[in-house]
């Protein structure tokens, strides 16, 4: 009885070492997004009654564009502010969230101030990705509507395994 308790002991951790983010089969996308969303708003101090709005991350390499990763990691973001206690308004507004190549940075466009300023929101959170070799480079910002003041930024890096690879398209 104690060597098959044992054995399945094994396997259990055999099997659990198998799906580490080092080989490359399966990262953690919910625990690695959550980390750097707290990371995001470490030292940051938001007025609960006002809502944060949650843009797509995009591609950094086609700002008009974005992927399923893009819209699965901002899911995560929003899960996770919620879950802290921030106010999140849920916006399925795919054209007016998203960056556009010809007018720089999102919240240069004027839909993005009139979607902020309708909600009154008093950040929002905005991100792009970009790939380079076996590696996935994201970054974050909380950026305050109002003069578009960067209040808070994080980057962090996730590997560029069959996963990711698969959700970028």
């Amino acid at each position: 009885m104690k060597r098959r308790t044992c054995l399945g002991l094994m396997a259990t951790l055999a099997l659990g070492a198998c799906t580490t983010m080092e080989d490359g089969l399966g990262a953690d996308l919910i625990k690695l997004n959550y980390r750097a969303t707290d990371a995001l708003m470490q030292g940051v101090t938001l007025d609960p009654a006002q809502p944060v709005l949650v843009a797509t991350l995009v591609d950094q390499e086609e700002l008009s564009e974005s992927s399923r990763l893009g819209r699965l990691v901002s899911e995560h973001i929003a899960s996770r502010l919620s879950n802290r206690g921030v106010r999140v308004v849920e916006l399925k507004l795919r054209e007016q969230l998203f960056m556009k190549g010809s007018t720089g940075a999102l919240l240069l466009s004027r839909e993005v101030r009139d979607v902020s300023k309708a909600h009154s929101a008093q950040a929002v959170v905005v991100g792009t990705y970009t790939s380079s070799g076996q590696t996935l480079y994201i970054s974050l910002k909380l950026v305050k509507p109002e003069g578009n003041t960067v209040v808070s930024a994080h980057d962090y890096v996730m590997p560029l395994n069959a996963n990711i690879k698969g959700l970028l398209r």
